[in-house]
């Protein structure tokens, strides 16, 4: 048995600066640019958002800007494995998570816990 909720939106942004984009995003979605996240270095800038609302991250990338989700879960590999058969497949094992594309050809990302309160709703698989 293991525990998966959304955990994050990520906008992928392909720019040379970062803080822009953030400050744009921050702007548009109404909340602020939170430096002092941990999770705001390198390539990465969070926005503040409330401990019950999805993680909103803009990160630096080279490849074209898209926008996509994060499922955090207890157990990474009984997730794939679950999404695997639903039809989703393994794009690239790193780290720290896994990515995915769907059947329909969306990538997404399966991560560990990275929210408070987990496995607050949370669905339960077996």
């Amino acid at each position: 048995m293991h525990h998966s909720r959304l955990c994050a939106v990520l906008i992928d942004c392909r720019t040379s600066d970062v803080d822009a984009a953030a400050r744009f995003w921050g702007e548009a979605l109404g909340r602020p640019v939170d430096l002092k996240h941990p999770g705001s270095r390198g390539n990465y800038r969070m926005l503040a958002t409330p401990p019950d609302e999805p993680i909103v991250q803009i990160q630096r990338v080279s490849h074209e800007s898209r926008v996509h989700i994060d499922i955090e879960t207890d157990d990474i590999a009984a997730e794939v494995a679950r999404l695997e058969k639903l039809g989703a497949q393994v794009v690239d094992r790193l780290e720290r998570w896994v990515v995915m594309q769907a059947p329909t050809g969306q990538r997404f990302c399966i991560v560990g816990l990275q929210r408070p309160g987990f496995p607050k709703n949370a669905n339960r698989w077996d």
